[in-house]
């Protein structure tokens, strides 16, 4: 037990069990793969927008943040996987650009 749960008198075990509980959904593999190329589009795109000029950094960032947050409620498969294909391409021309600018 770490130190601050023997001091609220909370214990791992019950703190583990309630995050668990406050899932209310199920998700099978196939929702969980997608779900795992999603945060791996908005990584990658993190990274890239790192290498961006310090001017328009945060400004992409926002822009990527601002486009997930717009489908974060699509439940729709189909969609999410052309959205998926979308912002890798979209992805691959920014990377490309940047190299031809000489951001690496």
């Amino acid at each position: 037990m770490c130190f601050w749960c023997n001091c609220f008198g909370f214990s791992l075990k019950w703190m583990f069990r309630k995050r668990l509980d406050s899932f209310s959904f199920s998700m099978d593999l196939r929702d969980f793969l997608l779900r795992a190329r999603v945060v791996r589009l908005y990584r990658q795109a993190l990274r890239i927008a790192g290498r961006a000029p310090s001017s328009a950094r945060a400004e992409l960032r926002q822009t990527i943040r601002q486009e997930m947050e717009n489908n974060r409620n699509c439940n729709d498969k189909q969609r999410i996987r052309y959205l998926i294909s979308e912002g890798l391409d979209r992805l691959k021309r920014l990377d490309e650009m940047l190299d031809m600018q000489g951001h690496r």
